[in-house]
Order: structure tokens, then C-alpha cells, then sequence
């Protein structure tokens, strides 16, 4: 039997080609990834099951040159393992008073202090592993409280787990409320902690206006954990601020401990824009005011002042002419 001939197997081709595409299975063409599992989580280790039982930070308490201790569980309910990195770190407000932690070189309070069992640790997949953690307070670690986190590390994602260490000793509550400013929408503050304990704020507001108050704010508690040494600074929103008023604007700030402070200022609310219109327009009409009074008085003194009629004033040739004329006389 004859091969067959290329105008046969060009006709067969396309007919096969389209079988296949029959009857190969459906491909998740166009379609996103598998995605991926429960992310892993850092918590501070509990003995129970219950969700209760879990514990949203460390704390702990001892005398300078203690070693106190704990446990970090990393628990992985995903289908692959997970190797995370673990070191300690100091904590810090933000300016505007959120909670931070120092960098991998930059602790020298609770993260110096802190040191895990491991530094690396690999959990496998839906499992938990814990590791033991230690905090060795120097013997001159000064009272109070100290801040800090274990901060656990993967593929670019960090957890931090807080620690909230005190050292024994006298501890001292202690804020300042400084540098306010008024402006329409706000009454801004700085609020700085002098003390050696974490403070939460509770703010009150007053204003009182020429004609009498105008803002009476009883005090709230303020979304901020003002760690030792810390300043941040914040605002307190004023939306119904007068649009012309001599303002006087009065914080009180106290917290747990005997913390109290108190600050104030002075503002004075004008409609600029308008108050700029009224004096332009106010300047334009003493403007015109000025000119018309003066070409009023002008027509008093002269009433045509380019007219034929006005008198040129005396020649001064014709008095040298008559003064020449007199001499003349006089030699004859």
C-alpha cells in the first residue's frame, strides 16, 4: 500500500487536532492559584485549650539580676512547613502614639535582656511548637517598667509578640501636656511621659469664648499606651470651632498612678477671606473718597483752572523792561 500522500495527512491533521481538543480534560486555564493556607501565628504559650486561656502578651516581674522565664508557641495551620527566625527588641511610641519595636541592632533595654532557646525553629505542617524564653534583668536595671517584644520572623512577615516587664522597685506615674495649638478642626497637644510606668491617658477639653463656653468635653480615654520617656504627639478633633471668637482652650490629662497635667492656650478665630474682601473694599472706598474730596477743593480754589480767563501772573521781561527804561531816564 502506497504512503500516503501530504494532501491526505494535511486534511487528517486538523481532524485529530480538534479530537484531542475534544476530548482532553478541561485546564484551569485563566484561572488564580490555590490559595495559600492560615498564615502562621507567634502567641505567648498557655497550658489550656480553651480560647480563654490564651494570653494577648508576656508579663512578668523580678528584681534586678533575676532570670525570669517563659514560653513562645508558633503554631503552623498550614500544609507546609514554616522556619521562623526569633530575637528580641525593645519597644517605642511612634509620633503619633502607636507601638513599635527597634530594629535587630538597636535594643538595650528588655530585647538585650531577652534570649530564646532557639533562634531559628521549624514547625512542621498543623503543628505548634514551643520555645522556652528567659529575660535576665541586670543588677542596675533602674524600677519600673521596661517594654519590649519577641519578634518572630519568616518570608518577609514579622510578628511581635509583646512583653510588658517590670522591674521591682518605687515606680513613679508622672506626665506633662505642652506645646498645645488651636486650629479650626483640631486642638493639638504633645503629651510626654516623665515617669518609669506605662501610662494610659484620659483626656478632658474645655474652651470658652468672649460671650461664654464653648466646648465642654468630660474625659475619655485615649487609644494610646504612653510607654517611659516617650512623647507623641496628638489631636483632639474640633469640627464646630467658632468662625470669629478670642478662644481660650484648656486640657486636662491624668492617669492611673496619680498622673495629672493640665495645659492651655489662646486662639483667635477670624473668616480671613471675607475680613480681606471687607478691607479691600474698605480701602477703595477711602480711596475714592480721598480723590473726590480733592477735586472738590481744587474747584473751590480755582473753578477752571486750564480756562482763557485764568491770569498768567506778571511778566517777569515786562518788570526787567521798565526797570531798564528807569535806569535809561535816570543817566539822562
Amino acid at each position: 500500500m502506497p504512503p500516503p500522500s501530504g494532501h491526505v495527512i494535511r486534511l487528517v491533521l486538523p481532524l485529530l487536532v480538534a479530537l484531542g481538543c475534544v476530548l482532553a480534560p478541561a485546564g484551569p486555564a485563566g484561572a488564580s492559584p490555590r490559595p495559600a493556607g492560615p498564615a502562621w501565628t507567634a502567641v505567648p504559650a498557655s497550658d489550656g485549650t480553651a480560647p480563654d486561656d490564651a494570653r494577648p502578651s508576656f508579663y512578668l516581674e523580678g528584681l534586678p539580676g533575676s532570670v525570669l522565664q517563659d514560653r513562645l508557641s508558633i503554631l503552623n495551620p498550614g500544609t507546609e512547613p514554616v522556619t521562623v527566625r526569633l530575637r528580641g527588641a525593645d519597644a517605642y511610641n511612634t509620633e503619633d502614639g502607636g507601638f513599635a519595636v527597634r530594629g535587630a541592632h538597636g535594643s538595650t533595654g528588655t530585647g538585650a535582656w531577652l534570649r530564646t532557646a532557639r533562634t531559628e525553629v521549624t514547625v512542621p505542617a498543623r503543628t505548634r511548637a514551643d520555645v522556652p524564653v528567659s529575660f535576665t534583668v541586670p543588677e542596675d536595671a533602674l524600677p519600673g517598667d521596661h517594654p519590649g517584644a519577641v519578634v518572630a520572623e519568616s518570608g518577609g512577615r514579622a510578628v511581635g509578640v509583646r512583653v510588658q516587664l517590670r522591674v521591682g522597685g518605687p515606680t513613679l506615674a508622672a506626665l506633662t501636656a505642652e506645646d498645645v495649638t488651636v486650629s479650626r478642626g483640631a486642638v493639638h497637644y504633645t503629651l510626654v511621659n516623665r515617669g518609669n510606668a506605662v501610662l494610659v491617658p484620659r483626656l478632658a477639653v474645655e474652651a470658652d469664648g468672649v460671650f461664654g463656653p464653648l466646648l465642654r468635653r468630660g474625659a475619655r480615654t485615649l487609644p494610646v499606651e504612653l510607654l517611659p520617656g516617650q512623647r507623641v504627639r496628638l489631636s483632639e478633633p474640633w469640627r464646630d470651632a467658632p468662625a470669629l471668637d478670642a478662644v481660650t482652650v484648656r486640657l486636662r490629662v491624668t492617669a492611673a498612678g496619680g498622673a495629672h497635667a493640665e495645659a492651655a492656650a489662646s486662639a483667635l478665630f477670624v473668616p480671613w477671606p471675607a475680613a480681606a474682601a471687607g478691607a479691600a473694599a474698605l480701602l477703595a472706598a477711602v480711596a475714592g473718597g480721598g480723590y473726590v474730596l480733592r477735586r472738590r477743593v481744587r474747584r473751590r480754589k480755582d473753578p477752571d483752572p486750564d480756562g482763557p480767563g485764568r491770569d498768567p501772573g506778571p511778566d517777569p521781561r515786562q518788570h526787567s523792561d521798565e526797570r531798564h527804561l528807569v535806569k535809561a531816564g535816570a543817566e539822562s
